[in-house]
C-alpha cells in the first residue's frame, strides 16, 4: 500500500529513509511550538489554545502536502508573518486577533482560488531556471543564517552581527554556541563516512551532550535569554479545552469590530505578497535540493502542492493560529534522503504526538537542530553550480537573490530584488524577447510595493 500511495522505489527510497527524514524534518521545526505560541500570546491569544492550533493545522496542511503532491515537505505557522499578524496587525495598527485571523482565514480561501487555477503555477514557473538557482543558494545561506542565529554562534554586536565572546558568557551563550559548532563537525563527520541519518544522528548526540553538560553544572539554563533546560520535564495533560477560545474565532463579532475595508485590503496584499514568495522560495530550494525539479526548473505537481499550502493557511485560520507555510526546514529531510509524501506523513503524524508529549519534543534545544540547518545550508549551496556565470544576464540577477535574501532575511525581498533585477538587466541588455511576458507584471507589482506598501 505504501508503495503503491507514495511510489517509493520510483522516487529511489524505502520506508526506513522516509521514516528517519520525517522525523529530521519534525526535529529541525519542532520549535515553532514553542515560540508560535509565545508570540501569538502578546496579541492576547491563549498560549495552550495557540499551540493546539498550530500542531493541528501543520498535522493538516502537511498530509495534504503528503496525500495530494507526495512531496516530503513539511507546513507550519511561518515565522515572519505571524511576527506581521501579532506586530503590525495587532500592534501598530490595533486590531483584534480575531480580525487579524479572520485576515488570514480570506488569505488562505484567495490562495485556493488560485491554487486551483494556472496562475501561482504560472508564476513559478515564469521564473527563470537560474534564477531559481539563485533562490536555492539564497535559501540555504538563509537556513544556515538562522542555524548559526538558533545557535548563539552569531549575536547582536557593534557591526550588526559578530560571534558570540566565548569566555565571557561560557556557561550560558558560550557553551550553546559551542556545542553547536561540535554538532557540526559530528554530522559533516558522519556525512563524510557515508552513515545514512547523519543529519538526525548528529542532532540527537548534540542533545545528549547538551544533557551531560547541564547536569555536570558546565552549562546553566537562563529562560531570560531563551536559554532553557536540555532535558525534557516530563509528560502532561493536555486539555483540548483551551482550543474553544480560539477555534472559529474568526468569525465571531469581535473579528468585525472597528472593521476599515482599506485596512483589510492592504493587510490581504501584505500577506498575500510575503507568503506567496515565501513559499515559492522554499519550494524551489527544498525541490532542488531533492532533485524534483525537470530540466527546465519545473516541478512536478505543483499545483497540489501550493493547494496543501493554501488549504492549511485557511483550516489554521479556523483553529487560531497565523499563517501556514512551506518550511525550509523540510530540507533537512531532503538530506537524509527524503524523497516522498511519507516523510511528510511521518512529520505530519509527529505534530499530533507532540500535543501529547509536547515538553519532550518543545525540550529540544536549538543547539541540538542548529547545526542540521548549517549543514542543509552547506547542501544547498551545490545549487550555485548551476548559475552560468559568464552569462551576466542570468548571473547578476541569481548573485542579487542570494546576496538579499540571508542579509535582509527575508526569501520574499530576494526574489523580489532578484526578478526586478532580471527584468531591467535583461531590458536594457537587449533581451527583451526572452523575458517571460509576466515577469514584467511581477517586476512592475514589486516596484510599487517597494514605493508604496
Amino acid at each position: 500500500m505504501l508503495e503503491r500511495t507514495f511510489k517509493l522505489k520510483e522516487n529511489g527510497t524505502d520506508v526506513k529513509t522516509e521514516v528517519i527524514a520525517g522525523i529530521t524534518t519534525f526535529m529541525s521545526m519542532a520549535y515553532i511550538l514553542a515560540i508560535n505560541p509565545g508570540m501569538l500570546s502578546e496579541a492576547g491569544m491563549n498560549p495552550q489554545a495557540v499551540l493546539i492550533a498550530t500542531a493541528l493545522s501543520a498535522f493538516v496542511g502537511t498530509m495534504c502536502m503528503a496525500l495530494l503532491a507526495n512531496y516530503p515537505f513539511a507546513l507550519a505557522s511561518g515565522l515572519g508573518l505571524n511576527a506581521y499578524f501579532v506586530y503590525t496587525v495587532c500592534g501598530a495598527m490595533g486590531y483584534s486577533w480575531q480580525f487579524a485571523l479572520f485576515a488570514v482565514f480570506i488569505e488562505g480561501i484567495i490562495f485556493i482560488v488560485i491554487s486551483v487555477t494556472p496562475v501561482r503555477e504560472a508564476i513559478f514557473n515564469a521564473i527563470p531556471f537560474q534564477l531559481k538557482k539563485g533562490i536555492s543558494v539564497g535559501v540555504g545561506l538563509f537556513i544556515a543564517f538562522i542555524g548559526l542565529q538558533n545557535g548563539k554562534v552569531v549575536v547582536d554586536g557593534s557591526s550588526l552581527v559578530s560571534i558570540v565572546p566565548f569566555r565571557e558568557e561560557f556557561h550560558t551563550n558560550g557553551i550553546w554556541a559551542a556545542l553547536t559548532i561540535i554538532g557540526v563537525f559530528i554530522i559533516a563527520i558522519l556525512y563524510v563516512k557515508k552513515v545514512k541519518g547523519a543529519v538526525l544522528i548528529g542532532m540527537f548526540a548534540t542533545w545528549i551532550i547538551g544533557i551531560i553538560c547541564e547536569l555536570t553544572g558546565i552549562y546553566t539554563p537562563v529562560a531570560e535569554l531563551g536559554l532553557n533546560s536540555t532535558i525534557p520535564s516530563g509528560f502532561e495533560d493536555f486539555s483540548f479545552a483551551s482550543i474553544g477560545e480560539t477555534f472559529g474565532a474568526c468569525f465571531s463579532s469581535a473579528a468585525f469590530e472597528n472593521f476599515n475595508i482599506a485596512d483589510f485590503v492592504l493587510i490581504i496584499l501584505a500577506f498575500l505578497f510575503v507568503d506567496v514568495f515565501d513559499t515559492l522560495g522554499a519550494l524551489i530550494g527544498c525541490a532542488d535540493q531533492a532533485g524534483s525539479l525537470d530540466k527546465y526548473g519545473k516541478l512536478p505537481r505543483i499545483r497540489p502542492a501550493l493547494l496543501a499550502d493554501a488549504i492549511a493557511t485557511s483550516v489554521g485560520a479556523v483553529f487560531g493560529t497565523s499563517t501556514n507555510t512551506t518550511f525550509l526546514e523540510s530540507a533537512s529531510g531532503v538530506s537524509v534522503g527524503g524523497r516522498t509524501g511519507l516523510a511528510s506523513v511521518v512529520t505530519g503524524l509527529l505534530f499530533l504526538v507532540s500535543l501529547i508529549i509536547s515538553p519532550v519534543f518543545i525540550s529540544i534545544p536549538n543547539f541540538a537542530t542548529a547545526p542540521a540547518l548549517v549543514f542543509v545550508g552547506f547542501l544547498m549551496m551545490s545549487a550555485i553550480t548551476g548559475i552560468d556565470f559568464n552569462n551576466p544576464t542570468e548571473s547578476i540577477p541569481a548573485y542579487l537573490v542570494v546576496l538579499v535574501t540571508p542579509l535582509v532575511y527575508s526569501i520574499s525581498d530576494g526574489i523580489y530584488i532578484g526578478i526586478i533585477a532580471y527584468v531591467v538587466i535583461n531590458l536594457f541588455a537587449g533581451n527583451a524577447k526572452k523575458i517571460n511576458p509576466l515577469m514584467y507584471i511581477l517586476a512592475t507589482l514589486f516596484v510599487i510595493k517597494y514605493a508604496f506598501l
